[in-house]
């Protein structure tokens, strides 16, 4: 197996094509959102299930840029406590 380093030049590493939630719940929401999408479909014309579609892509683009910082506060976060862990200086992580 490559070395993370490596995988992460290789740009083999996608955190966010991996993660899976873990919540017992997960499934079942996701489940029930397409359901909810193709009741939306079956409803509504085509114009409208479109605008709903535009709506849905904007909703995925801010989430994924949340997402994004999320991971990256997260990195920064478990980051700073290994140099406050390693070091034994607090105030190196602020």
């Amino acid at each position: 197996m490559r070395s993370l380093l490596d995988q992460l030049f290789h740009g083999n590493l996608c955190p966010d094509e991996k993660v899976v939630p873990n919540d017992p719940h997960y499934r079942q929401a996701s489940r029930k959102t397409s359901e909810t999408v193709e009741a939306w479909r079956k409803r509504h014309s085509e114009e409208e299930f479109d605008e709903l579609e535009k709506l849905l892509d904007l909703y995925g683009q801010t989430h994924g840029m949340e997402l994004a910082s999320s991971f990256a506060y997260g990195f920064r976060l478990g980051a700073g406590i290994m140099v406050e862990v390693l070091t034994g200086k607090d105030e190196l992580a602020r």
